[in-house]
């Protein structure tokens, strides 16, 4: 398995950003995706997820009306469209599987994801 985040960058506060998650080596349309950010010296938090047939999606409220989360299982992909960014969005974003999604709880968990891919770097000045 194989899940690879890109789009990330540096932007100015209140711009935008489009991550992508692309996976393979597994049947994609069978599996959620979870988004999931790591700060320097802060845990790794939840920031949305998608279940495999569209149906359900989750956001963590830090990023509720300001982020969406979207998949195209024709391409294998997933995206976190970003925008109005703040400072404190800034971390290390991470796409993962294996894990529910507005099951046991309305934020992605990160311990209940099996597999994480690389992530791609978010940083927002002010």
């Amino acid at each position: 398995v194989q899940l690879q985040a890109s789009g990330g960058g540096l932007v100015q506060a209140g711009g935008s950003l489009k991550l992508s998650c692309a996976a393979s080596g597994l049947t994609f349309e069978d599996y959620v995706i979870g988004w999931f950010r790591q700060a320097p010296g802060k845990k790794r938090e939840g920031v949305s997820c998608i279940s495999n047939n569209v149906e359900v999606t989750a956001y963590a409220e830090s990023v509720k009306g300001r982020f969406t989360i979207s998949r195209d299982n024709a391409k294998n992909t997933v995206y976190l469209q970003m925008n109005n960014l703040k400072p404190e969005d800034t971390a290390v974003y991470y796409c993962a599987t294996f894990g529910p999604c507005g099951v046991t709880a309305s934020v992605p968990r990160p311990d209940l994801f099996d597999y994480f891919g690389q992530g791609t770097q978010v940083t927002v000045s002010s």
